[in-house]
């Protein structure tokens, strides 16, 4: 007897994930981007009235900036770097003939000034550090992008390109917790108006290494990450889907972000997985959404 096809074979064999034949890389569907797309959308009338700045940047930050960031001291297994062909014409023939017979024409490849963006709040801290002292009210920011990080799966949910939808918040320690607790209701609510299957739990990053190890109980014991989880690829370990973060003075202290009475700023953000959330919606509502129950529709595409 044949066994069950994984949620992965399913998503292929519908034709809504393509495989590139690498890990955790696919391309997608119609359906499924407007499916994404909605997510989006639906993330923006939740959050759109607090007046946040938007900004939007490419896939790729300087490597200055992700240097500064201290993201390899934690989490260096997940880094993606940019490198880029340096060489002559004699060095082109060498990668042309280790093409042909199979052998690594990487190896004179050379790292680039661009580093793939690992979370989608980070080119923001430098940029606007760089603006100087921070306004009274503190900064709001909405920012979406292509993330990378290495840990190449067949599980569906763990992709190693994904888009990742946030809202960031800068500013003093009471700005910045509020903006959490809110968006840790808000959050919620969204999810419920999906109808999807929902926990909220304490969680910890993939911090590296034994340092690491002691980093995540510290992470936990200060609730200072939060996950609402769905179960996507099983029931016995549900997804994380949204993230809400709270990084204290970190981010304020390697960029300098201050306020004008010169305390060191803090950040929180609220991340959304769109492709996670549009891999729950499959799975709990059917590969159609054309046959997704009623309220789910009119909360995704409210004008259909």
């Amino acid at each position: 007897m044949d066994a069950t096809p994984s949620y992965l074979e399913q998503l292929i064999a519908g034709g809504l994930l393509l495989p590139t034949g690498v890990a955790g890389l696919y391309g997608r569907s119609q359906i499924f981007e407007r499916v994404v797309e909605a997510i989006d959308a639906l993330v923006t009338r939740t959050g759109g009235g607090d007046g946040a700045e938007v900004l939007r940047f490419p896939p790729g930050l300087s490597r200055r900036d992700f240097e500064d960031s201290e993201y390899l001291k934690s989490f260096p297994q997940l880094a993606g770097t940019v490198h880029s062909f340096c060489g002559d014409e004699r060095a082109h023939r060498e990668v042309l003939r280790c093409i042909e017979v199979g052998e690594d024409w990487t190896r004179d490849q050379a790292a680039t000034d661009i580093v793939l963006t690992p979370a989608a709040c980070y080119p923001v801290y430098p940029v606007l550090a760089r603006r100087g002292a921070l306004p009274e009210a503190g900064y709001l920011i909405d920012v979406q992008s292509y993330c990378f990080r290495h840990e190449p799966s067949l599980e569906p949910t763990r992709m190693q390109m994904f888009r990742m939808r946030e809202y960031v918040r800068i500013g003093t320690p009471e700005q910045v917790t509020g903006f959490r607790a809110l968006w840790l209701e808000r959050g919620e609510a969204l999810v419920r108006t999906l109808a999807l299957p929902h926990i909220v739990d304490v969680a910890n990053d993939p911090f590296f290494g034994r340092a690491g190890r002691v980093l995540a109980d510290s992470q936990r014991v200060q609730k200072l990450k939060f996950e609402l989880l769905i179960p996507v690829n099983s029931t016995a370990q549900p997804t994380a889907c949204l993230s809400f973060n709270y990084h204290m003075d970190h981010f304020g202290q390697i960029w300098k972000l201050a306020g004008r009475d010169g305390a060191t700023a803090h950040t929180a953000c609220v991340g959304f997985g769109l492709e996670r959330t549009a891999l729950a919606l499959f799975r709990h509502h059917g590969f159609e959404p054309a046959h997704w129950p009623s309220p789910v529709q009119s909360v995704l595409w409210p004008s259909a």
